[in-house]
């Protein structure tokens, strides 16, 4: 028999792999990150880091750039993740009732998500664009507009674009982690509330969201990281053009660090970001989980 000291020895070293790749590709940048906040770089010093202190949190509490980027990148997730919710909850709720073909379907829808970002940019960048992009051909044959329209031009039609595609490529993600919950729920329980004369509006409010409500908040949390992090999608697009009205936060921060070599207000604008997101995490917790965690 193996003794107890030796086999909480075994459980340490099958767990010292998986502690290090943490540490090493998540625990380390991230303290990195916020301890270089502090810290500014001497350009006339070979980019030597001299202690700034509180320095780089007021500037961005000054920083209309700042303000700007943040309401982009807000504006941008709300669309983007209303969007995405709404249609894959639809399409769960469809592909729910489906007897037959309902993997190949998940299968098919699946494919967008699995693409690269950046080729999918890339795709709807040609799509989008005025001279030549599909969209114009299709509006102009139909007769919808008389002449192209320069979608990524425009300070508008550049969000929605860049909305348009981010929704496309993700409502996958959003409708098979949605699936997944509604299977997960007993049919028993609908049965009970037609025996009550309850109808579809009764079952959806009484059974389907409450049980729901934890993959809600998984594929809502999700993707609001993932949106309110966005750059690649924007960078290859746009650029945060025309006239910044597509700039990110990412994309903010990676032209400071990148351009300005300003490590310090990089690491201060990504830590702003991560502090949104954690508050905004707690707030959907509070709002989506802990006012259904009796049926869980």
């Amino acid at each position: 028999m193996i003794s107890e000291p030796l086999s909480y020895m075994n459980r340490f070293i099958w767990f010292l792999p998986a502690a290090f790749l943490v540490i090493v590709v998540m625990l380390y940048p991230a303290i990195y990150t916020f301890v270089l906040t502090f810290y500014q770089m001497n350009l006339a010093n070979s980019l030597q880091a001299e202690f700034a202190g509180l320095d780089n949190i007021f500037r961005l509490a000054l920083d209309s750039r700042f303000r700007g980027t943040l309401w982009t990148t807000t504006l941008f997730t709300t669309l983007s993740v209303s969007i995405e919710f709404a249609a894959g909850l639809l399409l769960a709720l469809a592909v729910d009732t489906w007897i037959r073909g309902r993997g190949a379907l998940r299968t098919i829808l699946l494919v967008p998500w699995t693409l690269p970002t950046a080729v999918i940019a890339v795709l709807w960048g040609w799509i989008f664009n005025d001279q030549y992009g599909i969209l114009n051909s299709l509006l102009m044959r139909f007769g919808l507009i008389s002449e192209p329209i320069s979608w990524l031009g425009g300070t508008s039609t550049a969000i929605a674009a860049i909305v348009i595609a981010d929704a496309w490529k993700t409502i996958p993600f959003v409708f098979v982690v949605l699936l997944a919950g509604l299977q997960s729920v007993p049919h028993d329980l609908y049965e009970a509330v037609e025996i009550d004369g309850g109808g579809p509006w009764a079952k959806f409010k009484l059974i389907t969201w409450p049980l729901l409500a934890r993959f809600v908040f998984v594929a809502i949390i999700f993707r609001i990281i993932q949106a309110f992090s966005i750059f690649d999608l924007v960078y290859v697009m746009t650029g945060g053009g025309p006239g910044g009205s597509t700039e990110t936060l990412s994309v903010y921060a990676y032209q400071t660090m990148m351009r300005y070599l300003d490590f310090g207000y990089a690491a201060a604008l990504a830590t702003a970001t991560v502090t949104v997101l954690a508050l905004t995490a707690v707030t959907l917790y509070w709002l989506v989980l802990r006012r259904n965690e009796d049926l869980f």
